[in-house]
């Protein structure tokens, strides 16, 4: 698991909610988070694709993890924020509901995420950490999207 380490056997995470559950990044893929801004609509796009903001003169397209993981929309759009992060070498913003913090997590408290059949389960969820305020999904952002999606959303970052 290469991630950003205090130690050798600490993990240092954001984390961020969607719904109840709980996730969570290597910090060193997060570039920044952004309260919710206007995102411009991408006509055709892929159904996850939000669209795309304007981050200081650069066009960033922006993922919905929502529709992605096939969740229902959120009443609550008040606490919503946009994370820049780096997936597999391309800035991309992902509207997650609300941030929580900074993780230091002890890489005991670590397991491999079970062996089931579902939609995040093609390597995208690196681990489950045990914590005592509940589990967090530790994802692999370089998972989240396969080489036709990231050339897709390439495209229309070109494009734009």
């Amino acid at each position: 698991m290469q991630t950003a380490a205090l130690h050798a056997d600490t993990l240092q995470l954001v984390s961020f909610r969607l719904g109840t559950q709980r996730y969570a990044v290597d910090i060193l893929r997060v570039q920044e988070i952004d309260n919710m801004k206007e995102i411009t609509c991408i006509p055709n796009a892929l159904p996850y694709l939000a669209g795309a903001i304007n981050l200081r003169g650069k066009v960033i397209p922006v993922l919905s993890l929502r529709t992605k993981f096939a969740m229902e929309k959120n009443g609550d759009n008040e606490k919503e924020k946009i994370v820049i992060i780096d997936i597999k070498g391309t800035v991309m913003g992902i509207i997650v509901d609300s941030v929580s913090d900074v993780l230091r997590i002890p890489s005991d408290v670590i397991e491999p995420p079970p062996q089931v059949s579902s939609r995040l389960n093609s390597g995208l969820i690196r681990g489950i950490a045990k914590l005592q305020e509940g589990l967090v999904l530790i994802l692999d952002m370089d998972k989240l999207l396969d080489s036709d999606e990231h050339d897709a959303i390439i495209n229309v970052e070109q494009l734009a």
